[in-house]
């Protein structure tokens, strides 16, 4: 259970979930909102789709979501049922109390209390039979907000499809396209900020930045969708041309072939300025052997290497980042390849898709024992 099958890290999660319980030769359901730029990803995963309003938080919705929970389960036999978010989790939970079905949650973010209803709505995260984790900056902050007991949590880290994210698997004009269709010189020092425009990805904090690194030629790619948010888009196009690195940066919204566009980069960067709970493009990134600066907090602490697969940098800190970023472009190319290949090299050692499926799968197991 989810409230849409956008792009995000959560929504990737659940189709490979979904993909491991079919390949086990078990039937996985998906409850969201109709929608959803994974939809297409999520029906070749083999999952049947089940449209609720799980987006809403009205808990009159909640509840009545709750109550046809209830009768799904009844109806398809379900065993047990994972929610992968706050509104949609309280619906799952009030339903599989009352049919005592066992219930999953994995905390995916490290969502902010600033009051007791927020807490107490957050709570709903930490009320699983297990409750997952997806690093352990956020098992600890599950331990310390809600005294969870050591028995119910598991830290499953995340994963990457080191296949898909493969220097060598991007063949073909996959790159020159995106940079054609992207306006981009491939001549040009590039810096990619992978995900969705929204303030506290930190694209204001990239775009400062740019505006006082010493190779004033490079460009600034930020790839993702603002999914609706336009006034933001308007903010930082306003906010380049205010500096003036206009010409320097490029919105190109959502792309399906990150691993190209990755390619296309000399540099990724994530420059959350709130912890990221787990933070999967670094970890992608890392896969395609690129160099990675991150803020220095939350998940990235776990999937960065310092100063041998990228760097972290002070949250919100547009002058470090300039200086990070400088740095990593002043490498000699021999480095950079070295660098590249210890990064590769340690995502595939710590992150694999394969590993986190099959603890998922562990711990259904030991409910459904």
């Amino acid at each position: 259970m989810l409230p849409r099958l956008d792009t995000g890290g959560a929504e990737r999660v659940v189709i490979e979930i979904a993909d491991a319980i079919q390949s086990y030769g078990q039937k996985a359901i998906i409850a969201c909102e109709e929608g959803g730029s994974l939809t297409a990803a999520a029906l070749r995963s083999g999952a049947e789709i089940i449209h609720l309003p799980l987006a809403s938080k009205s808990p009159l919705t909640m509840r009545r979501n709750a109550r046809q929970m209830e009768t799904l389960i009844a109806e398809r036999r379900v065993h047990l049922v994972h929610a992968h978010s706050r509104a949609p989790a309280w619906s799952a939970f009030w339903a599989t109390q009352r049919t005592h079905t066992p219930f999953v949650t994995t905390y995916h973010g490290a969502y902010s209390e600033g009051s007791a209803i927020k807490h107490r709505y957050n709570a709903v995260m930490a009320k699983g039979d297990r409750v997952i984790a997806v690093s352990a900056f956020i098992a600890e902050l599950i331990r310390r907000r809600y005294a969870t007991p050591e028995e119910k949590l598991r830290t499953i880290l995340g994963g990457v499809d080191t296949a898909k994210f493969d220097p060598a698997a991007v063949l073909g004009d996959r790159v020159s396209r995106l940079a054609r269709e992207w306006r981009v010189d491939m001549s040009q020092p590039t810096i990619m900020l992978p995900g969705r425009l929204t303030g506290w990805k930190g694209q204001k904090i990239l775009i400062a930045a740019l505006a006082s690194m010493r190779h004033a030629d490079a460009i600034a790619i930020l790839a993702g969708s603002d999914q609706g948010r336009e006034n933001y888009t308007q903010n930082l196009i306003a906010l380049a041309k205010s500096l003036g690195v206009d010409g320097r940066l490029r919105l190109v919204g959502h792309n399906e072939d990150m691993p190209a566009a990755m390619m296309l980069a000399d540099i990724v960067v994530n420059a959350s300025t709130d912890p990221e709970a787990f933070g999967r493009t670094i970890i992608e990134a890392q896969s395609m052997g690129r160099i990675t600066i991150a803020t220095d907090h939350g998940g990235a602490r776990e999937t960065i290497l310092p100063n041998e697969t990228g760097f972290l940098v002070p949250p919100g800190n547009a002058p470090a980042l300039a200086r990070a970023i400088d740095t990593a472009l002043d490498m000699p190319t021999e480095a950079r390849i070295a660098w590249g290949r210890n990064a590769r090299d340690h995502i595939q050692a710590h992150y694999s898709i394969a590993a986190m499926q099959q603890a998922v799968l562990n711990v259904y197991a030991e409910l459904l024992a």
